[in-house]
């Protein structure tokens, strides 16, 4: 979604009198975030399949036949010049359906392995953008007709975000509260159980003991009641540097004021990081698809701007051990941002504007 949000922004500030639409599930996280951003929402009934067996797959098969016809009503309603999708199944039902209507399409695709709905869609969209070079080996079998390295759409913030101040109007200090140290770990918007559990024993262990720092948990929608409830269990709730919160909606100016970041390795969440140029302990997903986010997390771990530990690895010791030897050691923090940002895109918005200029017949560049 936030992906989505910062192409909209871009194609906002380069073309003021634009008006832009999204297209959602009932159910997902977009239903927060786009509305909060101010852009008007319409609905398809799609899901994803489930990588085991299940009853589940038949409604999921059932409704990828039909949500293309679903996503044509609002097509045919709203008129767009170009529809772009960042990925995720709703993509499916609206790129399908706006290349049988021969509106000019594209989608982004931020993982080194591609999804399986940018697979599906390979053959129709007009242009497939992509934030790695490699992601091309994969989509080339299916003969997709143009593909665009230009990394990942960045909400504005992050780029801007520093370490001297976290926006115009807020500071590092600002958003730090006093503390001497910061901590901002998160799973995803949903939330992820393990990451929680040993972040939570962490608090309990560590960060509880040290109120010198100012430690955020986001546990995600889905995780959110069982995390408040073991906040509650490991008597977290009346420490003020103890954060427990669903979502992080100010993501650049926490991150900005950061001095370590907990999370998932997945595409935009290393991306930020890079941009940010902030040091990072990263669990890969093992559940995501060929697990792509092992295949690419190495890479700036190799390269010195992070440390990876396998969830299967991941408990509040092995965790807090981790955390405690990187918050003495602000010289390797430092390198760790410094090695971080070379991963970095810095114009990746401006890249993704121009091939919508290329596609669209748009002359302002």
């Amino acid at each position: 979604v936030n992906p989505a949000i910062a192409i909209a922004e871009t194609i906002k500030l380069n073309i003021p009198g634009s008006v832009i639409a999204f297209v959602g599930t009932p159910r997902g996280i977009e239903n927060k975030l786009v509305k909060a951003a101010g852009y008007e929402l319409y609905h398809v009934d799609v899901r994803g399949l489930r990588r085991s067996l299940s009853f589940a797959n038949f409604k999921a098969a059932y409704l990828a036949l039909t949500s293309p016809g679903q996503a044509k009503k609002i097509i045919r309603n709203f008129k767009p010049v170009f529809v772009i999708g960042t990925g995720g199944y709703v993509s499916w039902p609206v790129l399908r359906a706006a290349a049988s209507l021969g509106i000019p399409s594209m989608i982004h695709e931020s993982n080194a392995y591609p999804g399986v709905t940018t697979r599906m869609l390979a053959r129709h969209v007009d242009t497939i953008l992509l934030n790695f070079e490699k992601t091309a080996e994969y989509l080339k079998p299916l003969r997709p007709k143009k593909m665009v390295l230009v990394g990942n759409p960045l909400r504005s913030g992050f780029f801007a975000s520093s370490a001297k101040t976290a926006s115009a109007s807020v500071s590092v200090s600002d958003a730090k509260e006093g503390y001497q140290k910061m901590i901002l770990s998160y799973g995803g918007s949903l939330g992820a159980q393990h990451i929680n559990e040993a972040v939570l024993a962490m608090m309990r262990d560590y960060t509880k003991h040290h109120p010198e720092i100012l430690h955020i948990l986001a546990a995600g929608s889905i995780e959110w009641e069982d995390a408040n409830k073991m906040f509650d269990d490991y008597g977290l709730r009346g420490y003020p540097n103890l954060r427990l919160v669903e979502y992080i909606y100010d993501m650049p100016h926490r991150m900005a004021a950061a001095d370590l970041i907990i999370c998932r390795a997945g595409a935009m969440t290393v991306s930020e990081i890079a941009a940010m140029r902030r040091a990072a302990i990263f669990f890969p997903s093992p559940k995501v698809t060929w697990n792509h986010q092992y295949k690419k997390a190495p890479v700036p771990e190799e390269a010195g701007a992070a440390v990876i530990i396998e969830e299967k690895d991941l408990t509040g010791e092995s965790l807090t051990a981790v955390v405690d030897a990187l918050l003495r050691d602000d010289k390797r923090r430092r390198a760790m941002g410094d090695a971080a940002g070379a991963f970095a895109i810095e114009d990746a918005n401006k890249r993704i504007f121009k091939e919508i200029c290329a596609l669209t017949g748009y002359k302002k560049l």
